[in-house]
């Protein structure tokens, strides 16, 4: 079986160990959002030292881990542009969660040297992300 590349309807082939084929189907949306999600929150890890455990801890955190958790959940949608319901669930949180998030964010964002921090995070995860979500 030929496959066709990037189309979501037929599958992409490929040689499996014991010679058969195997068939991978592309990622749906969901994987995807999950897995955009939990880079971000390791790319928040290590930009803002502070551990990936801590950032995926469901329930209420300390508030400097909950502010780093707030920025990658502004970034997911506003410069990844996934919805809010996707990043709440990429996040392990409810819709209403992002919208808290980025409407913090956003006010915060009035203080030159956090906007700097914030709009940092946004030029890196974009420059991650360019070739795969075409952003």
């Amino acid at each position: 079986m030929t496959a066709i590349p990037d189309d979501p309807i037929h599958p992409i082939v490929k040689p499996a160990p014991d010679g058969e084929h195997e068939h991978a189907f592309p990622k749906r949306r969901d994987e995807i959002t999950l897995d955009v999600c939990e880079c971000l929150i390791d790319i928040a890890s290590a930009l803002f030292s502070l551990s990936s455990k801590e950032l995926r801890k469901p329930g209420r955190t300390s508030q400097p881990v909950a502010r780093v958790r707030q920025i990658a959940m502004y970034v997911a949608h506003v410069v990844l542009r996934l919805s809010m319901g996707d990043v709440g669930r990429g996040f392990g949180r409810d819709r209403t969660t992002v919208v808290h998030a980025c409407q913090t964010i956003e006010d915060l964002r009035d203080d030159p040297e956090f906007d700097r921090v914030v709009h940092m995070f946004e030029q890196i995860a974009s420059a991650a992300f360019r070739n795969r979500l075409g952003i």
